[in-house]
């Protein structure tokens, strides 16, 4: 027989480098329903060393990247061991990792997030739940987006779940399957612009609002290839740096110009990607605080009820599923959607160390 209740720590590192998500969850499930409640949560910022090293990493030497996961594993038990200390937290069942994505190339059946390797359980004498996508590649998937199981299993109320971060990714039911896909690029890209102006991030879109459209730019954006495949599809940095990057910078305009831009493709991509403009559209992760981009949505997809939760959902809802994604895995259920990512089956994803 399975437990009832579970004492989990999630834990997510994404791609916008916003810093290090712990959350401390308790589940309960009765009769096949389950409930979560989040207590403790924290984001733990980047030092600016290891900020810099994560900014650069996809271009890093096999042999370079052998040491950074060792070294990134070594501070992200650090950081969890530091939460867990903190917060006096106890018989705990798992720490549910999902690590920092470096490489994410589906396409030539490959995926790597840093983080992950044996040596986490060893330094933080616990079991261990992580590496969630290599399975799901290795099986012809996509490897992501992997949230969505946990939308239908936590979030069955809403239409639509949107995340908006490094990139934004939707999911939704559509004839009794699961559907998601990454949407594009997000805060990957405005980050980017927002530190060449000397600032980590635009706060609530302020600096994208001031700035005016370049509808030459828009249309380029609008027909990037990726936009015209077909789902189960998913985006990784690679994308960012070769492709949108590159492109945006073709422009010689201000800055502030290049991101309104932006928040507006991000908008009509957004609009686009949705089946149908009616019912309720949760909106989570960092995007959401940005209120121009949010506003942008919004007025695209003015028949939709936008809903912006609480903020611990709002803030910690990756590292809450990843912990659910833990959980099933140590009960050997499906974790993972073949509707969603594309592999041969449904399947229990995750590694655990003991």
């Amino acid at each position: 027989m399975f437990k009832e209740t579970y004492n989990i720590i999630g834990v997510m590192s994404g791609t916008s480098l916003d810093g290090i998500d712990l959350a401390h969850i308790y589940f309960t499930i009765h009769d096949g329903k389950w409930q979560f409640k989040i207590h403790e949560s924290e984001t733990i910022p980047y030092p600016i060393t290891w900020l810099n090293k994560l900014k650069v990493a996809v271009d890093f030497s096999e042999e370079e990247l052998t040491q950074l996961n060792k070294n990134y594993t070594t501070y992200l038990a650090t950081v969890i061991r530091s939460f867990i200390d903190r917060h006096a937290i106890s018989e705990l069942d798992a720490v549910c990792s999902h690590g920092h994505t470096i490489l994410h190339q589906p396409q030539n059946s490959f995926t790597l997030q840093i983080g992950n390797l044996p040596l986490l359980g060893e330094l933080l004498c616990e079991k261990i739940v992580c590496d969630f996508r290599v399975q799901d590649v290795q099986l012809g998937g996509q490897g992501a987006p992997l949230v969505p199981i946990g939308d239908r299993i936590l979030f069955s109320d809403y239409t639509f779940c949107l995340n908006l971060g490094g990139f934004s990714n939707v999911s939704f039911e559509d004839n009794n399957q699961r559907i998601a896909f990454d949407i594009s690029a997000v805060n990957t890209v405005l980050n980017f612009y927002a530190n060449q102006l000397g600032l980590e991030y635009d706060d609530k879109g302020k600096i994208s609002k001031s700035g005016k459209i370049n509808l030459d730019l828009l249309s380029e954006l609008n027909e990037l290839d990726y936009y015209k495949k077909p789902f189960p599809k998913s985006l990784g940095f690679e994308f960012v740096k070769e492709i949108v990057l590159p492109l945006i910078d073709n422009y010689n305009i201000a800055i502030e110009n290049k991101m309104h831009t932006f928040i507006e493709h991000i908008a009509l991509q957004t609009a686009w990607a949705l089946p149908q403009k009616q019912g309720q559209l949760l909106i989570t992760g960092g995007g959401a605080y940005n209120d121009f981009l949010i506003e942008r949505i919004q007025y695209h997809l003015s028949q939709l009820q936008v809903i912006i939760p609480e903020r611990k959902i709002l803030e910690y809802k990756e590292a809450l599923i990843f912990a659910l994604l833990g959980v099933l895995k140590l009960r050997s259920e499906i974790n993972v959607l073949s509707s969603v990512t594309g592999a041969k089956m449904d399947h229990s994803s995750g590694t655990i160390l003991n």
